[in-house]
């Protein structure tokens, strides 16, 4: 057989996590190479066949789901409350800023034509 040598059971040693938990995982992984039956793995973890069942279900479960698929790419960004504010402020100035500009207009043609400036007064209430 050619490249490395397959990791066993062992593997578990290299992972970050609790003694016990790395016990169960261990003996998850020694009982499904056929390198301990399940009766004695029940006695090393001081465990019922019926709860060690449960662990091994567990345990295949949470590694079927962390290996399934995931969308590609980066998450979608979620804005928050204050970017959220702050996009309707933008708009708000926007706005606020296009009605400057039409009253600019509106005074300048009154000053342009003054007549037009007393009939828009008489019309309005």
């Amino acid at each position: 057989m050619r490249g490395r040598y397959p990791s066993g059971p062992e593997f578990v040693d290299k992972l970050a996590g609790d003694a016990a938990a790395k016990d169960r995982l261990r003996a998850v992984l020694e009982t499904l190479a056929g390198a301990t039956r399940v009766g004695e793995a029940c006695q090393r973890l001081n465990i019922s066949e019926q709860r060690f069942d449960q662990v091994r279900l567990e345990a295949l479960q949470a590694a079927l789901t962390a290996l399934g698929p995931k969308p590609l790419g980066r998450p979608p960004h979620e804005a928050s409350a204050a970017e959220a504010e702050l996009e309707q402020l933008r708009a708000r100035v926007v706005e606020l800023e296009a009605q400057l500009r039409v009253a600019a207009v509106r005074t300048e043609v009154a000053a342009i034509l003054p007549h037009t400036a007393a009939a828009a007064e008489k019309k309005r209430p």
